[in-house]
Parts: C-alpha cells; sequence; structure tokens
C-alpha cells in the first residue's frame, strides 16, 4: 500500500505553490497527466494582478466585485486581495523576478476592468512559463508524470487517496490528504486556449461520487485569440494588449465595440467576447486586432512570444492587424470548496485553483486574477493540512476493472465539442441548451469508455446549470427566442 501524507492532483500554479508551501519532510506526491508544461499555467500571457498596497485592497477588491456582476462572495474576494501581497512578496523572496525597470522597480500594466496598473508580469508576455518554471525548480517533492487520476477512494465521506492509470496499469494511491488542483475543461470545446489535455476529467469524476458542482454555466470566452489553426488549442492574444493600446477593429477599420459598452477596448472580457459574437452575426464582417499604436521596438520586447508566433504565421506585426474570435478560455465554476479549499462534503478532500470553485469570480473573472488565486487558496489550503495533529486510518479499496476508452471514443468526443461550441458557449438559447442535453444524455446511454463518461458528465452538469439559470448575468447570456 503506497501511503503519503499528500497527494497532490495537478502540476499547474495552484498544485506546485501548495507543494512549494509543504515542508520536505513531508510525503508528497505530485500526479500530472502528461509532460509537466502541459497545463493552462504554462501558456498564461497576461500577469498575476494584487492589490499593490493597503490602500490598493478596496478599489482591488471593487474591481473584482464589479466584473462578477453581483455573484461574487465578498468574503472570498477579501481574502484574495488581502493575501494577494503575501503571496507575491513569497514569490520573490524565494528568487522569482518579476519584469522590473533599469532601477529595480516591478513594472505594473493595466488590463480590462481594473481601474489602476496592477498586474505584475514575467518574460513580457510569457508570465505563466516563467511562474510555472520557477515553481517546478522549488519543488522537492515526488512526481509521478504521464499519469490520470481515475478514482477517488471515499467511503463514508471520508477520502483516503486516489486510483492512477499509469502506463496502462491502475494502481491506488493512498494519502491523508488529498488535493485536487486539475485545473479547467478547455477539451470540451471545438475553440479554446487550454492545454491539450485539459479535459474536466477531475469534475466528471466528482459528478460521478455526488460532490458538489458550483456554477458550472459560469464559463469564459477569451476575446482576443487567433482561431486560424487546426489546433484544437488556440493562440491566446493577452488582454495586456488591449490594456496598452491595442485596437479591435472591422474590416473597414471601424472600432465598433464603443457601440456596446462606453469603455470599448477596456471593458470586461464578457462584454468585448459578446460585443464580438454580435457584431459579426449582425454585419457579417471579420474582426481583427489591431497593434498600430505600439512601436516595433517596444512590442518585440514587451510582447515576444506572440510577435514571434504571429511572425512566423505571415503576420507583419505590429504594423499588420490579426482576424481573431473568441475562444473558450477559463472556467468560473468547479468542484465547490471553501476558503481554505476544503470540499466540504468529503474529509480530507481539497480543490484549488481553477478546478474550484469559490465563488470569488462570481459571473465573470476579473483579468489575471485566476494565478493569484491558484497561489493564495493553495496556501490557505496547505496551512489548513498542515495544522492538523490526528492519525488516520487507512482502508484498503479494491480497484475498479472499468473500460477507460474504446475505438468509438474519439468521435464521440469531437461530437460533443462541437455540440458546446454552437449550443452552450458565448450565447445560449433554451433550444439550444436542450438539444444539447438530449444529446448528451443518449450518448452516455450508449457503451462508451469512462474518460469520456468524465467529459459528459461535466458537460451535462454544465447544461444544466445554464438551464437552471434563467435570466443573463456576466458571461451566462440567455437570448429570447421568437
Amino acid at each position: 500500500m503506497f501511503k503519503y501524507d499528500v497527494i497532490i492532483i495537478g502540476a499547474g500554479v495552484a498544485g506546485l505553490y501548495a507543494a512549494m508551501k509543504i515542508p520536505k519532510e513531508k510525503k508528497v506526491l505530485i500526479i500530472n497527466k502528461r509532460e509537466t508544461f502541459k497545463c493552462n499555467t504554462f501558456y498564461a500571457q497576461g500577469g498575476v494582478a494584487l492589490a499593490r498596497d493597503k490602500e490598493d485592497i478596496p478599489v482591488h477588491i471593487k474591481d473584482t466585485l464589479d466584473a462578477g456582476d453581483g455573484l461574487c462572495d465578498e468574503e472570498a474576494v477579501s481574502v484574495l486581495s488581502k493575501y494577494s501581497r503575501e503571496a507575491i512578496d513569497d514569490l520573490v523572496e524565494n528568487g522569482f523576478a518579476f519584469d522590473s525597470n533599469d532601477a529595480g522597480e516591478l513594472l505594473y500594466t493595466k488590463e480590462a476592468a481594473h481601474s489602476c496598473e496592477r498586474i505584475l508580469h514575467a518574460g513580457g508576455d510569457a508570465t505563466g512559463r516563467y511562474l510555472h518554471h520557477f515553481l517546478l525548480s522549488q519543488n522537492e517533492h515526488a512526481m509521478l508524470g504521464n499519469a490520470r487520476v481515475v478514482d477517488l477512494l471515499i467511503k463514508d465521506g471520508v477520502c483516503y487517496g486516489v486510483t492512477v492509470l499509469d502506463h496502462r496499469q491502475r494502481e491506488n494511491i493512498y494519502a491523508k490528504d488529498i488535493i485536487i488542483a486539475s485545473g479547467g475543461l478547455g477539451s470540451l470545446y471545438e475553440f479554446h486556449t487550454n492545454a491539450p489535455c485539459i479535459s474536466a476529467d477531475m469534475q466528471g469524476l466528482c459528478v460521478e461520487k455526488g460532490i458538489e458542482l458550483d456554477r458550472m454555466e459560469m464559463l469564459q470566452f477569451h476575446p482576443t485569440v487567433f482561431v486560424d489553426s487546426k489546433n484544437a488549442q488556440k493562440m491566446l492574444l493577452t488582454e495586456a494588449l488591449r490594456g496598452e493600446g491595442a485596437t479591435i477593429e472591422d474590416e473597414n477599420g471601424k472600432r465598433f465595440l464603443f457601440e456596446y459598452d462606453a469603455r470599448g477596448e477596456l471593458a470586461s472580457r464578457d462584454i468585448v467576447s459578446k460585443s464580438i459574437y454580435l457584431y459579426k452575426k449582425k454585419t457579417g464582417l471579420q474582426v481583427y486586432l489591431a497593434f498600430s499604436n505600439f512601436q516595433e521596438k517596444y512590442f518585440e520586447q514587451r510582447f515576444p512570444n506572440i510577435c514571434n508566433n504571429l511572425r512566423s504565421l505571415g503576420f507583419h506585426v505590429p504594423t499588420q492587424r490579426v482576424p481573431i474570435s473568441p475562444a473558450f478560455h477559463y472556467a468560473i465554476g468547479g468542484i465547490r470548496s471553501d476558503l481554505q479549499g476544503r470540499v466540504p462534503s468529503v474529509k480530507n478532500l481539497y480543490a484549488i485553483g481553477e478546478v474550484a470553485s469559490t465563488r470569488v469570480h462570481g459571473a465573470n473573472r476579473l483579468a489575471s486574477n485566476s494565478l493569484l488565486e491558484g497561489l493564495v487558496f493553495a496556501a490557505r489550503a496547505v496551512a489548513d493540512i498542515l495544522k492538523k495533529d490526528e492519525e488516520k486510518e487507512f482502508i484498503e479499496f479494491a480497484i475498479e476493472e472499468e473500460i477507460m476508452s474504446l475505438k468509438d471514443d474519439k468521435i464521440k468526443k469531437d461530437q460533443l465539442r462541437r455540440l458546446m461550441w454552437e449550443n452552450v458557449s458565448i450565447i445560449r438559447t433554451n433550444s439550444g441548451l436542450n438539444d444539447a442535453l438530449e444529446t448528451i444524455n443518449a450518448l452516455l446511454k450508449e457503451k462508451i469508455g469512462k474518460l469520456l463518461k468524465f467529459r459528459l458528465l461535466t458537460a451535462r452538469e454544465i447544461v444544466l446549470s445554464a438551464i437552471n439559470r434563467k435570466e443573463s448575468i456576466g458571461v451566462h447570456t440567455i437570448l429570447e427566442e421568437k
């Protein structure tokens, strides 16, 4: 029987920062599905938001609450903001370098719906990559790669460990505490910005186990994504571009966003995404992101990866504009957890980061609050774990022999992705949602593998949550049908 103090499922910002906060004498195992860099943290471009000082805390809280459109948990937002500086200082004190000027002063930038410059970045537009590499370098615990969790070992409301599929072999691994930090659900959608292996496994497993998912209808679609590629994962064009002067225009050069919101390009993501969607539907015109406000040298230094990637595709940025479309970006809802990351219905089980729902984001996540959420609530979950002193008696579980995947599952996964994009994305209708529900229920009745079942269960929760929320709010928009 393999026994650990803590099992961490996922190796993104939340999972790795949790590992960093656990003393090295503790026996910890980090389980990640694929290579370590295949996580959403690695691809995060914009940066980490924080309250710059005590005076900025109430302003940061207000900006977060305003973006959340009235659905944020105010206590969760207060925790996020009040502990933001502590998390950033901890990273810096341990050797992480955010971008700074020649005098060594941190460089802050502004993104949509923030009332001031309060976002730190690293490597220009490679904050997630730099942060992920740093957290990996700080990790002193064991890692199990290319393995996926296919079961949670729960009995009488207590979690004892996980079942792992490792090189097609299943084994049970036990721990005193289990942290789920597995990320979002991008692979449910035809167009998304997520790492390819982010496929909603753990959310679906929680549904199977009777663990509550919360506000699953709240899905954020990033407004500025280059989608003209064959890859499911599309190229994100960070919000920091608009924060620093990039503009959105139609093929005639018209900046149409002001017809929908007085803030134009600096409106919140949900408004910009919906505005682009509705404008394209009304006019039939292509929409572009233009960078002509940037000087070439600054653009190359501030956004080196975006610059190189777009130039490799033949775009002469910043002088040439780039066609864009919204794409799925971030799961606001998730596994219900409290302000210590605890899953209320299951003892010794935690959920942190994008996979969790602390209700800090409400109906729309404020830009660059996601990496911050992963840091703040990872630290709180670990603090809760470390203060425990009771012993845990382990129960041995039999390994369930279920079929993980079937040959036809790939076709059905692609069908699901198209269905979710067409019926359960930026603009929704009751008829579209009900059609999606009918199709998902039909697929669940077919002979399918367990991994596809997880996706379908998660997708069904999203659809049911969307059907149950009758009024439009934040990222959830229901159009009345004539």
